[in-house]
């Protein structure tokens, strides 16, 4: 696993090309790899792609989905950044 990355550094993988990367709870996923497997399709995972998607993870998904497809698709997490 990598370093942990800041929201920016997620936010410039917004799309497939890039990495397509995406925030849950903290956690960061590459989908890329993934989108076309994606049984919701693609076109969700890509309008989430460098933001934060738990909101809408966790909507459709349960703690199951994470735990089956978190050890692939997990490169990092999301930096604590200072908030002013």
């Amino acid at each position: 696993m990598s370093e942990p990355l800041t929201a920016k550094q997620v936010a410039e993988h917004n799309t497939v090309d890039n990495g397509l990367y995406i925030i849950i709870d903290g956690a960061v996923y590459g989908m890329a790899s993934f989108v076309d497997e994606h049984p919701g399709g693609a076109k969700i995972l890509k309008r989430v792609g460098g933001k934060d998607a738990s909101k809408q993870f966790w909507k459709y998904h349960n703690e199951t989905v994470l735990k089956k497809y978190a050890p692939k698709l997990k490169i990092g997490t999301l930096k604590e950044e200072a908030k002013l």
